[in-house]
């Protein structure tokens, strides 16, 4: 895979030093001249360059256009926005993943701007202490596309209508899929005669329109006691 970064601060230098570990071709885009110099130093393995990545010229130079993956990761949102956007339109890159900064700007992070995959770090830490404490709720963890699509958990309480029915009785929408079940910490693969006990962490994709059913089913009405 042939990766470009745009942005060499810690987000890009962790992410451009892991992608190389894992044997893929990694170019990192930096506007400033002495720090891509001191990484190309430090990290030989990555390949450096310094340039705007606002700039539809320095994209094109670097080969933008057969690069699988672009991830727009400056400090900054409206540069991450522009990049996304040029990769996008301009150079047709399959898959564009966008850095936001500021939670407040999350919903500019769209295919409008090109956008495959948002990545709020703010969100991400709200879900994950929000996944250790909630039990019988219903958790947003990581949006997994433009479309809405998003992985959620929930960790059934002993009042969940779920406990003790077969994930095939359960009635699932078809815009959901029930994709591991955390166990006692060990994960169950999801067959259609797993039956579903209180304290089960139960991860499931789901679109938009199919959250409140999903809600519904594994935690009960909003407002009946041990329900989400």
């Amino acid at each position: 895979m042939k990766a470009v970064i745009v942005g060499a601060g810690n987000v890009g230098v962790f992410l451009a030093s892991d992608l190389r570990a894992a044997g893929h071709d990694v170019t990192v885009l930096e506007e400033d001249p002495d720090l891509v110099t001191e990484l190309a130093t430090s990290h030989p393995e990555v390949h450096w360059v310094a340039g705007d990545g606002c700039e539809y010229t320095t994209l094109d130079r670097i080969g933008l256009a057969e690069a699988d993956v672009v991830v727009a990761a400056t400090g900054d949102d409206e540069d991450n926005l522009v990049v996304s956007l040029l990769a996008k339109q301009e150079f047709a890159v399959p898959r564009v993943v966008g850095r936001v900064n500021h939670p407040k700007n999350e919903w500019m992070f769209n295919q409008t701007w090109g956008v495959d995959v948002a990545v709020s770090t703010p969100h991400l830490l709200s879900a994950v202490v929000e996944e250790a404490v909630s039990v019988g709720s219903l958790v947003r963890l990581l949006r997994l596309d433009a479309s809405g699509v998003r992985l959620v958990e929930v960790t059934l309480s002993g009042g969940s209508p779920a406990c003790g029915v077969a994930l095939a009785a359960l009635g699932m929408p078809r815009d959901a899929t029930v994709v591991a079940v955390v166990r006692r910490g060990g994960v169950v693969v999801p067959r259609g005669d797993t039956r579903l006990d209180a304290g089960d962490e139960i991860l499931v994709l789901v679109s938009p329109e199919a959250e409140d059913e999903v809600r519904r089913l594994l935690t009960g009405p909003v407002g009946v006691p041990g329900s989400g």
